[in-house]
């Protein structure tokens, strides 16, 4: 009910109050994963040469052509070299891709180079498996060995 005794500089000061949405703070997985970096920890076997597999299946980016959700998982084998990735780290790192704007291809290459650039790896491999999508169904995977 509209109170008569308030000016139309009033009513729609009114008006305005009430359709503002509130100012939304950001539940704590959100701010993790806003922050989400690779952080390392030391290899417990350095020297020894072993393989790391980490599966992530519920990847998601945006098509930057579309803007329609892409799903995939993730496929990480790496021989850690002096570091190891901590899984938590990654699950939030990876988490940070769901609202980018980044192709399949630009996607996978650009995990590769960040985990690289986090532990150093002697060697890496990062595979793409995407949902299909208008019938087409994409698999990406890059590689990185360091220099001997």
């Amino acid at each position: 009910m509209i109170d008569n005794s308030l000016s139309v500089q009033e009513l729609s000061e009114q008006s305005s109050a009430e359709t503002q949405s509130p100012t939304v703070e950001l539940k704590y997985g959100e701010r993790e994963i806003e922050t989400g970096k690779l952080i390392t920890f030391p290899n417990p076997r350095v020297g020894r040469r072993y393989d790391i597999h980490v599966t992530l299946p519920e990847f998601t980016c945006k098509c930057p052509f579309s803007g329609y959700p892409d799903f995939a998982t993730i496929y990480i084998t790496y021989v850690p070299d002096k570091s190891v990735v901590e899984l938590k780290a990654i699950k939030l790192y990876i988490n940070s891709y769901r609202d980018r704007y980044i192709s399949h291809e630009e996607s996978i290459n650009q995990i590769l180079d960040d985990f690289v650039a986090a532990c150093d790896p002697l060697e890496a491999y990062v595979k793409g498996d995407f949902s299909p999508r208008g019938n087409v169904h994409t698999v990406i995977e890059v590689r990185h060995q360091k220099p001997v």
